[in-house]
């Protein structure tokens, strides 16, 4: 039974970290440190323990939800006499700027891809449909990306419905994070995976109503199950600070990275102008676009100060 009690009204099942870990006590844990260091982002406070706590029963659980799709996608081809092929399962994973959602989409990558139900598991970051930094400048949105009017929805969009389509392969452009844009001419190949994991900012935004009284299409209308990465602002904030120092002092050293010009700045420079930069985009981006999205996750990680996750909501149906 979990742990900690949410309120009888609540959607959510309530899991404090010692229940949840207890669910897949007898599971055991593929990963060793070595591939913790390499999966992890800079400044992503990760640990094996962390790993074999939370994403390791987080993977037998959704490993269960993707074998009980694949399942029903078989008999009820069976019953209708239609030899389409499954489509992927797919997993959407959203949260705010420096919460540590690329990370836990790549642990669930590998975690995944070990299960014998899913040997095949590939990720999408939504970064690739963001518009290129030209088309921003033209549009005035510069200093709004990662908003949702910086992405190419209808491109996003007509992706996914390829992949649940049953497409063979889907491309979808590239993003660098070295250079902040595109890379023109250069396409991630999705091949049709039995799990796609599609990770970024605004994943679960809800539909609005068009002028003719339906309701839009939007990105989570494809996703089959969806993870919240959440923490307090506060902690999240100084997150996005020590990220920002630990990449002046690593990836902004590059000549040919974008942010190159940030990297001879002094420690109390570099954290005036983080702060800055979370001021005026990112905390505005979490508190009107991406927090309001919370309650539409399958599932919700709630993370402590310390970057470990405390307690998991999980959605009862």
């Amino acid at each position: 039974m979990p742990a900690t009690s949410a309120p009888v009204e609540s959607p959510y099942l309530a899991f404090d970290r010692r229940t949840w870990a207890d669910l897949a006590s007898s599971t055991p844990l593929p990963l060793t440190a070595e591939d913790i260091a390499r999966i992890k982002g800079i400044g992503d406070e990760i640990s094996l323990a962390e790993v074999d706590a939370i994403y390791r029963p987080l993977s037998a659980l959704l490993n269960l939800h993707a074998h009980a799709s694949h399942y029903l996608h078989d008999v009820r081809g069976m019953f209708l006499r239609d030899s389409t092929t499954r489509t992927p399962y797919v997993i959407g994973i959203a949260g705010s700027v420096a919460v540590g959602k690329s990370t836990v989409a790549r642990l669930l990558v590998e975690l995944m891809a070990r299960w014998p139900d899913t040997p095949r598991v590939q990720l999408l970051p939504t970064d690739g449909f963001l518009y290129p930094n030209a088309e921003l400048a033209r549009r005035g949105l510069m200093d709004r990306k990662g908003f949702p009017e910086s992405y190419d929805r209808p491109a996003l969009l007509r992706f996914l419905a390829k992949v649940k389509g049953g497409a063979a392969e889907v491309e979808a452009p590239l993003y660098s994070h070295l250079h902040y844009d595109l890379v023109p001419g250069r396409t991630t190949l999705v091949t049709r995976p039995d799990v796609l994991i599609v990770e970024g900012l605004n994943v679960l935004q809800a539909a609005r109503t068009d002028r003719g009284g339906g309701d839009e299409l939007v990105v989570s209308d494809f996703f089959d199950f969806s993870i919240y990465v959440d923490a307090e602002e506060s902690h999240i904030r100084q997150w996005y600070l020590n990220r920002f120092l630990a990449l002046r002092d690593t990836a902004f050293t590059n000549p040919e990275s974008y942010f190159h010009r940030y990297a001879s700045m002094s420690t109390e420079d570099a954290v005036a102008f983080a702060g800055g930069v979370w001021d005026t985009v990112n905390s505005p981006n979490l508190e009107w676009n991406i927090l309001p999205t919370r309650s539409r996750a399958s599932l919700i990680l709630h993370k402590g100060p310390d970057h470990l996750v405390e307690s998991i909501f999980l959605r009862k149906t």
